[in-house]
């Protein structure tokens, strides 16, 4: 059966929560450690997806432009994975950008295929906006020498 997900913006009480689940994924250097003041700083930026009080996933809407914002830091409980939870947390992230007026959205992942199933298409990664690589991608453990694919969709 599947589990009640809930999905909601979260407050700075859930950061705690947040950085005990992206803590395996930040150690392996899949996702790019956030130090609490600056999840703080961009909490507006997330959702959560909620099993009762249990945190199980969440992504950040980081705006770049008035055209353009980056989902980022998106994480799915080892054990929720294949549930549809990260393609509704993106369909949310994607909602709210629309309504914003956004044009279009980016990520930078390691699983291509889920973002082109949920309709983004792959991008040369000179077209990223260059702020972007300064200041996120300096301080990942692979940098320069990346393997992350970019994608991006049109809202």
């Amino acid at each position: 059966m599947m589990p009640e997900i809930l999905y909601k913006k979260p407050t700075l009480l859930d950061i705690p929560a947040m950085q005990t689940l992206v803590a395996p994924e930040i150690e392996s250097g899949v996702i790019l450690p956030r130090s609490n003041d600056e999840i703080a700083t961009n909490i507006r930026s997330y959702f959560l997806a909620m099993e009762g009080e249990k945190l199980v996933g969440f992504v950040a809407l980081h705006i770049h432009s008035p055209q353009l914002a980056e989902l980022r830091s998106m994480i799915i409980d080892q054990n929720y994975r294949g549930k549809n939870i990260g393609s509704m947390l993106v369909a949310k992230a994607c909602e709210e950008g629309s309504a914003l007026g956004l044009k279009e959205v980016l990520a930078l992942t390691y699983q291509q295929r889920f973002f082109e199933r949920l309709g983004f298409v792959e991008i040369p990664k000179e077209s990223i906006p260059e702020h972007k690589i300064w200041a996120d991608c300096i301080k990942c453990k692979h940098f320069p020498v990346c393997n992350e694919v970019s994608l991006i969709k049109t809202l």
